[in-house]
């Protein structure tokens, strides 16, 4: 699969994962979530980059 700039950007820029229930979200650039929509949890790390193979 080919990786192209603009859908990179838009598939892990500004996306948050909950570290209780693996929810995705979108913030605003350089901030987490206040808490999660699904859990009410506050722990978030920032989506991974996909591996190359």
């Amino acid at each position: 699969m080919a990786s192209f700039p603009v859908s990179m950007n838009r598939l892990f820029t500004n996306v948050w994962v909950c570290m209780s229930c693996n929810a995705k979200m979108r913030s605003s650039p350089g901030t987490s979530p206040p808490k999660c929509r699904k859990c009410g949890s506050k722990r978030f790390r920032q989506k991974n980059k996909q591996k190359k193979a």
